[in-house]
């Protein structure tokens, strides 16, 4: 099953978030033990090297050893542009998730990813689907 991991689960580990860092945790467990399953927005890395400065490097070095980065480009943005979503940057992750043919986005926004075209849970759902 192919997922999209949205940025706030990757802060949560990297940040090392108390409430939130078992379960994103596990889902990049996942991700390492499905390898071509799960995959990145190319957009969640520059907002993590912005947020984590000069530790992002190693993170995004080591996030890329188990997930891919979608592919995207004019015509993902152009999705994102048109799609019926709030928050742009909450579209191009849908957009994204389109493009690698992800079956779920995983966050802990799901308020902004009531109009998805791409389903999104939470990482404790997921990781009870997958149970």
């Amino acid at each position: 099953m192919k997922i999209l991991i949205d940025t706030d689960l990757l802060l949560d580990v990297a940040l090392r978030r108390g409430e939130f860092f078992e379960d994103s945790a596990a889902v990049l467990n996942w991700a390492e033990s499905h390898p071509g399953q799960a995959a990145v927005a190319w957009h969640s890395f520059s907002n993590i090297a912005y947020l984590l400065k000069s530790d992002a490097r190693g993170f995004i070095t080591d996030i890329l050893e188990f997930v891919s980065v979608a592919p995207v480009g004019t015509d993902e943005l152009r999705l994102a542009l048109d799609a019926p979503m709030k928050d742009l940057e909450d579209a191009m992750q849908v957009a994204s998730a389109i493009s690698f043919g992800a079956r779920h986005v995983i966050t802990r926004n799901l308020p902004d990813y009531r109009r998805s075209a791409v389903p999104a849970i939470t990482p404790k759902a997921f990781l009870a689907l997958d149970a």
